[in-house]
């Protein structure tokens, strides 16, 4: 007779030795780009992390955000971040996903912003493990490839047309016109865009956060007859709730979508229709995953996306929105498109407004050295 069968104990597949952390500028292709509350800027500052491991493997992750004042998230803030939770990242195994996110989450309580890029690293270096892309670890890839949307800086409503137009040009059908500023010049910008849209195109109207409700209720009236959505028309869930009850058009939620929590209280209100998952707002790809799951399994559709980064940056949404089912996908950010700078072969790549996963393994890319250059922190 056999005896017991005994669970056999766990073995750790790798252990990180190191962690090397890049800082990149990345000029932007438009020369600057501007936002509500005339929040502008002209060159990314992007962190760039480098995890190696005993076994040789060696894994990368990138964070970007949209300056200081977009989300409580800055560029200087990362690296710090990194200097104070990197030290007890040595020794740990990588490849066991959620329980490096969990453990980054009991080393340093809040910033999801400085966990991302590791937790970057960590996907990448699963998948290189495993031999397989990350895209199959998230559960396969849905359909050919995804479609992108191209946000539109903020301008005048004839400058922001003409934008529209250029980026019609190559292959976009779907805007995202940064608005949140005075009513009536906002709701300009909007008609003037709209009517010049072609048959299948989508328009969104991103406020940013920045009106005020009274505000949100006048350009919601002024384009009542529209198609289009408005994305985060004001700073405050409550504020939010109210002026979307006050319209027909469909809302989008994306600065106040940070987590499982608030995704929740929002779709039990009825609170939006979409909601948008930057990679670096909820710590990083376990999170987004999460988030993902749960919102196919709630009906809600999704903008997958970050608040900016290179070709790094962009392997890990095109791997996330490419296995997320197509009808749950809104829209979808290709953020190396907007920089001049290329940090990696292999990144993702629009064509005709459109974008596939890497199919090699890991995030599938090779970061460039000689862009990366020497690392401001080394831990380990």
């Amino acid at each position: 007779m056999m005896g017991p069968v005994r669970a056999q104990p766990w073995v750790s597949l790798m252990k990180i030795t190191r962690i090397l952390v890049h800082q990149v500028d990345l000029p932007l292709r438009e020369g600057s780009y501007s936002w509500s509350g005339g929040k502008s800027l002209k060159v990314y500052d992007s962190t760039v992390v480098r995890l190696e491991t005993d076994t040789g493997h060696v894994g990368h992750g990138e964070v970007c955000p949209l300056g200081p004042a977009y989300l409580p998230a800055y560029a200087a803030g990362v690296r710090a971040g990194l200097a104070e939770l990197g030290p007890h990242l040595i020794g740990q195994d990588p490849t066991q996903v959620g329980v490096m996110c969990r453990f980054m989450d009991q080393r340093l309580k809040g910033h999801p912003y400085v966990k991302s890029a590791i937790d970057m690293a960590c996907w990448d270096l699963l998948g290189l493990s495993a031999g397989v892309p990350v895209s199959t670890l998230l559960g396969g890839c849905h359909g050919e490839s995804v479609g992108l949307y191209r946000a539109i800086s903020q301008d005048t409503p004839e400058r922001m047309a003409e934008s529209v137009a250029s980026f019609r040009a190559d292959g976009y059908r779907q805007f995202q016109l940064k608005v949140g500023g005075n009513p009536d010049l906002d709701i300009a910008r909007i008609r003037t865009v709209v009517g010049g849209l072609k048959p299948g195109e989508i328009v969104v109207a991103d406020a940013n956060t920045g009106w005020l409700p009274h505000q949100a209720v006048r350009v919601f009236a002024g384009i009542e007859d529209l198609d289009i959505y408005i994305e985060q028309p004001c700073l405050t869930y409550e504020e939010c709730l109210n002026v979307r009850r006050r319209t027909r058009r469909p809302i989008v939620l994306d600065e106040l979508i940070d987590g499982i929590p608030v995704l929740l209280r929002a779709h039990a209100d009825c609170a939006m229709d979409v909601v948008n998952i930057k990679l670096s707002k909820v710590g990083g790809l376990t999170h987004a995953r999460e988030m993902r799951d749960l919102c196919v399994a709630m009906g809600i559709a999704m903008t997958i996306e970050d608040s900016g980064g290179s070709d790094i940056a962009t392997a890990a949404i095109a791997h996330l929105a490419h296995s997320t089912p197509e009808a749950f996908r809104f829209s979808v950010s290709d953020c190396n498109s907007y920089v001049t700078v290329t940090t990696a072969d292999d990144g993702p790549r629009r064509v005709d407004g459109r974008m596939r996963a890497p199919t090699a393994p890991g995030l599938g890319i090779t970061p460039l050295s000689a862009v990366l250059g020497k690392p401001v922190l080394t831990i380990g």
